[in-house]
């Protein structure tokens, strides 16, 4: 096997890829903190029943494994930073009131999520506890857009949709756990031949919410669509009525809403609204998230919390790339005054190269449009023939 090979889903980023992926975690970050979120560093390895608590299996089934010479005990390598950042709130940080956190790093996944998807995001999330109202919802899917518009995407949709609904409607029906497994990926595919075959002999009082189900899909108005068709138990209602509160909210903001009450993503994890973001022409989300009261819990202390995140590395990949950034040329000199000019220039923002008289250069991100040179008593800076990205 050639040494140089890496395994598949992982992948170097190369200068031009990487100072794009930089810049857009100082913008992300400095968004964040401007609403108040304080940045958080977790590990990358904890012990696995503390990294996979109250996530459910999809998480588990996502995390590698080892084992800690140190204690004999089992460690994972965080495939989600959503729980580091619970337990943080719940064990170390023990605030009343509302906390705000923000964090930014790669973690890992057994699988790829998508057919171009790295097993290595670089994961940028923002999670806000303390506040079980709508308004920490709407400001974490607020953020989660303009996020995106930072990056540069702007036409834009944001998919609602709410697991209360799926288990409201779920909630009496006679079945082991294995047909119940059954008829939740068959709504998630949306295959209706499938769960059409497992509802078979159910009463039609459970049998049609549940194929409902996989209909209301499109905008708001399926809302109301919903409420002639599904049961009206409370915890259905109150689900379609934040879905309806939220949907509107955006659409005074100018922001397309899609509704689908399906949308099964994160179910053993969300207790509440859960959301994904699209760009025109792109199938998948770039950017998830939702509620999930539940998991600070595991960590001694319940919390309401709701939050997101998304992949810089995906939404460079996606983005157009930045234009060269111009810098100066300078030839390295021992003539007085060289330094000094170099240095200030520096210190005024400009980007100096310094190379061997005549040396050829090669970037991806730069453009030699400048020179330095020595004229009229002084060091100054002309223009000269660009050299760098192409």
């Amino acid at each position: 096997m050639t040494a140089w090979l890496l395994p598949e889903g992982f992948s170097d980023a190369l200068p031009g890829e990487a100072a794009s992926i930089e810049r857009l975690r100082r913008l992300l970050l400095d968004h964040a903190a401007g609403h108040g979120y304080e940045l958080v560093m977790p590990p990358s390895l904890e012990f696995v029943e503390s990294l996979l608590s109250g996530t459910g299996q999809d998480l588990d089934l996502q995390t590698f494994k080892l084992v800690d010479q140190a204690s004999g005990r089992t460690l994972g390598l965080r495939a989600d930073m959503t729980p580091q950042a619970a337990r943080i709130d719940a064990h170390l940080l023990n605030r009343e009131g509302i906390v705000r956190l923000c964090y930014c790093g790669h973690v890992l996944h057994t699988r790829a999520q998508g057919v171009y998807a790295s097993r290595e995001p670089l994961q940028f999330g923002a999670e806000c506890y303390g506040h079980a109202g709508l308004e920490a919802d709407l400001e974490v899917q607020q953020m989660a857009l303009r996020s995106l518009r930072l990056a540069g995407f702007e036409r834009l949709a944001l998919g609602l949709s709410d697991v209360r609904l799926v288990r409201g409607v779920l909630g009496g029906l006679v079945a082991g756990p294995g047909r119940l497994s059954a008829m939740l990926e068959a709504l998630s595919r949306k295959d209706v031949a499938r769960l059409e075959q497992l509802c078979a002999g159910l009463p039609d009082a459970q049998r049609k919410p549940i194929l409902a189900l996989c209909e209301l899909f499109g905008d708001a108005s399926v809302l109301e669509q919903a409420r002639r068709e599904l049961p009206r138990r409370a915890v259905v209602l109150q689900a379609l009525d934040d879905m309806e509160q939220l949907a509107r909210a955006h659409a005074e903001a100018d922001c397309a809403v899609q509704i689908d009450l399906a949308d099964l993503r994160g179910y053993h994890y969300h207790t509440g609204v859960i959301f994904g973001i699209y760009a025109a022409d792109r199938p998948d989300a770039l950017a998830r998230g939702g509620r999930y009261d539940e998991i600070g819990a595991s960590y001694g202390r319940s919390r309401p919390a709701t939050g997101f995140s998304l992949d810089l590395r995906e939404l460079v990949r996606l983005s157009s790339s930045a234009p060269p950034r111009s810098a100066v040329r300078a030839e390295w000199s021992a003539q007085p005054g060289y330094a000094r000019a170099v240095r200030e220039l520096r210190e005024q923002g400009e980007v100096v190269v310094e190379l061997p008289p005549g040396a050829a250069f090669e970037s991806d991100g730069l453009r030699l449009d400048r020179a330095l040179s020595f004229s009229q008593g002084r060091w100054q800076v002309s223009a000269c023939e660009p050299a760098g990205a192409p």
